[in-house]
């Protein structure tokens, strides 16, 4: 059996949320954990990427109502799986998605968009 904590966010909260970052930011990455404690490899991949290329980002801690997260960011992107990245209000996608543009050289154009 998992343990999966209550959240004390109300599912409008998290879209309202989700919305404002990819609104308020031009890049933005909703991961599990945070910048400095990062709760997944797959979370600190894309950080480690996008901190190659950028200083100013914002990065949004989705573990504290997980479920409500996955759903809110699957009506922007079609895609359930954290982390997910957006710049300039565009979905470019999870940590696999960032290191093929990465291998490509194409992340660092990608990203300043």
């Amino acid at each position: 059996m998992t343990f999966q904590p209550e959240s004390e966010l109300t599912e409008e909260e998290v879209r309202d949320r989700v919305d404002s970052a990819i609104e308020d930011n031009d890049v933005v990455l909703f991961m599990k954990g945070n910048e400095l404690m990062p709760q997944c490899g797959y979370s600190q991949k894309a950080l480690e990427l996008i901190q190659q290329y950028r200083d100013d980002y914002e990065t949004v801690d989705v573990l504290d109502a997980l479920a409500e997260y996955r759903a809110a960011l699957e009506d922007h992107s079609g895609w359930e799986t954290i982390p997910q990245t957006y710049v300039n209000g565009e979905f470019v996608g999870g940590s696999d998605v960032l290191a093929e543009l990465d291998e490509r050289g194409e992340l660092e154009t990608e990203l300043s968009a």
